[in-house]
């Protein structure tokens, strides 16, 4: 089957604080550089029918705003973080619009995490205007959400389970210091990879820019760009100089045309 044209559209490129990160007067969080501001990571993959947001950060209604999106078919989790979770109550302006239930596709645990954060939404009595979710439970099985093949990886967030995802020859890889072979395999011969680059300092749970930049050389991916960046890493156009041409910081904003 012939994959369709895909447009990815980086939503949010920071960790879980953002950048700026409240209260703090350093020289990123202070950047009049507008790549150097950085909201919560998501991604909206559009093929020319189908539409799915990676993740609903606390950031989601402004992305949806900003990036003038009204048609969302589906929400695809990459894991149950605060950070790329706790925008989900604003799917329901998509359901007033629609009036349809929202797909929402996530593994075990996150589907757990949503039930119990979104209770009200699964109530058997529901309140009038509760977001109209159906969850659909996922693993690292292959599936489709409209015309877009969906490959889940599972990589892990130090003890934590986190799927990233293939869509055609695009992977997207949030939240994660460890990737099994097995796993590396299915994001071999893709064109584009994006991945965590937290900070150049070890981290417990994400990968250091030096980590990222490795990972990315022995996949021989042609073009990578990295995500869920801290302030900490340092300025956009001082880190981009010191990576290769290939091998870049994303940022809000970016379009990728496939």
């Amino acid at each position: 089957m012939n994959e369709p044209p895909l447009t990815i559209q980086f939503l949010g490129t920071g960790t879980s604080t953002g950048i700026p990160m409240i209260g703090c007067s350093c020289d990123v969080c202070s950047s009049k550089d507008d790549k150097d501001k950085r909201l919560r990571t998501s991604i909206l993959v559009s093929s020319p029918k189908t539409t799915i947001v990676v993740d609903t950060t606390p950031d989601f209604r402004y992305q949806m705003l900003r990036t003038k999106t009204t048609k969302l078919d589906a929400v695809l989790y990459t894991h149950s973080h605060k950070d790329h979770l706790a925008g989900l109550d604003d799917i329901r302006a998509f359901n007033f619009f629609s009036q349809q239930s929202m797909k929402v596709y996530a593994n075990s645990l996150t589907e757990e995490a949503v039930r119990r954060d979104y209770y009200y939404a699964f109530g058997d009595k529901k309140y009038p205007g509760v977001p109209d979710v159906d969850l659909i439970t996922i693993d690292t099985e292959p599936f489709m959400i409209g015309d877009i093949p969906v490959i889940p990886i599972e990589v892990m967030h130090y003890k934590m389970p986190v799927l990233g995802f293939r869509f055609g020859d695009f992977t997207y890889i949030t939240d994660a210091n460890k990737i099994e072979g097995s796993e590396k395999e299915k994001i071999r011969g893709s064109s584009v990879l994006v991945l965590n680059a937290l900070r150049k300092e070890k981290h417990i749970s994400h990968f250091t820019l030096d980590e990222a930049v490795e990972l990315a050389l022995e996949l021989s991916i042609p073009t990578v760009y990295f995500t869920h960046i801290s302030h900490q890493l340092g300025k956009h156009a001082a880190i981009n100089r010191e990576l290769s041409a290939h091998i870049q910081l994303a940022y809000d904003g970016l379009v990728i045309c496939l």
